[in-house]
């Protein structure tokens, strides 16, 4: 898992040949112009997700984790408060994996809560279980997939 923010993202690009193209969209798109749902960028191999919600608890919130995909989670507007814990010390699963949506949900406490202000994003691999839109108010915030 990493925090940063946006303007700090060229440290990253060698860890994916993908991340180029990514961050590139992120710094080069007028995000503020992009409906709430899925927008192409190389097909299947990387896409972005736009939400734009009332955030939850941390009681609501279950943390998830993917398989086939990183996640870079850019906060465009509030403060999105992650929660993150390692894949490999979650026990209690709720479901099994979902190969169809590329999701595990699992009812374990994170073990700690990254608050995410705007400007700054969450960088999940898949071995991060984590527990996004966490706010006591609006979220607004790109979700990048990179597929592994």
């Amino acid at each position: 898992m990493i925090l940063d923010a946006l303007s700090h993202a060229d440290r990253y690009l060698a860890l994916h040949p993908l991340f180029a193209r990514a961050f590139d969209f992120l710094r080069g798109t007028d995000l503020s112009a992009l409906a709430p749902g899925k927008h192409d960028i190389q097909g299947e191999q990387l896409f972005a997700i736009v939400e734009d919600c009332a955030g939850r608890t941390r009681d609501d919130a279950k943390l998830e984790c993917h398989r086939r995909y990183i996640d870079i989670q850019l906060v465009l507007e509030g403060v999105d408060e992650m929660g993150w814990k390692p894949v490999a010390e979650c026990a209690d699963q709720v479901a099994e994996y979902d190969a169809a949506r590329d999701i595990r949900f699992f009812n374990d406490a994170p073990a700690s809560w990254i608050a995410t202000p705007a400007g700054s994003f969450c960088l999940f691999f898949p071995d991060d279980a984590h527990a996004p839109l966490v706010s006591d108010g609006r979220i607004r915030k790109v979700v990048v997939k990179i597929a592994v």
